[in-house]
């Protein structure tokens, strides 16, 4: 039997006023990250300033000599650090957070330090936010530190609700929490088909990472 498609509710008018958006991208699937880098272009593009801070992802203590559970940084990220933004585009800024993946690939640091590492990250996000210096702000995986228990949801829903009526905030993770849900204006789904990692390859340099 073929599911019945929900019916969308189409408004009966349409604002071109500017409004700060609410954006999430979530699910198993891959790309949630990619998404959220192209946002970050597009917006440098047309003179946005941008802020990316990454809750879990974690820089390598050196190039290519990684911790347990520490990457080196994302291909992005590098590309984002050596490029010199003409005066005519806007600036995209990034900062790790994170102290890399928790309780997983061989991590062994102990859950109150990732707390107080993810703690710190939240304050970094408020004053960012409320700096307006930024257009657009990017909490890369804040949803996963809320999935493994270092912040609260509430931690999350504070932040939206203190961003500036034309600041978009972007929120990267996992899994669906009602009360962000309901706060947001635009979420995406990534639907995993086939991953890689069940077939035990890790993250590819240049496509994951």
């Amino acid at each position: 039997m073929v599911k019945k498609k929900q019916k969308i509710k189409m408004p009966k008018k349409f604002s071109d006023e500017p409004k700060g958006l609410v954006i999430c991208y979530l699910g198993a699937g891959k790309g949630k990250t990619t998404a959220a880098m192209g946002t970050a272009v597009r917006a440098a593009g047309v003179g946005m300033n941008v802020y990316i801070l990454q809750f879990v992802k974690a820089k390598a203590s050196t190039d290519n000599k990684k911790e347990a559970g520490e990457w080196p940084l994302s291909g992005e990220i590098d590309f984002l650090n050596e490029i010199n933004f003409p005066s005519t585009v806007g600036k995209i800024e990034n900062e790790q957070v994170g102290l890399g993946f928790v309780g997983i690939l061989g991590d062994k640091k102990e859950k109150e330090v990732h707390i107080k590492q993810a703690l710190e990250g939240l304050n970094r996000a408020r004053e960012i936010i409320t700096s307006g210096q930024y257009q657009v702000i990017i909490l890369d995986e804040v949803i996963s530190a809320l999935e493994s228990n270092l912040i609260e949801e509430r931690d999350i829903t504070d932040l939206i609700a203190i961003k500036k009526p034309l600041q978009h905030l972007v929120l990267t993770g996992h899994n669906k929490y009602p009360k962000i849900l309901d706060m947001c204006d635009l979420v995406t789904e990534m639907k995993m088909v086939k991953h890689p990692y069940y077939k035990g390859i890790l993250a590819q340099r240049g496509i994951d990472y």
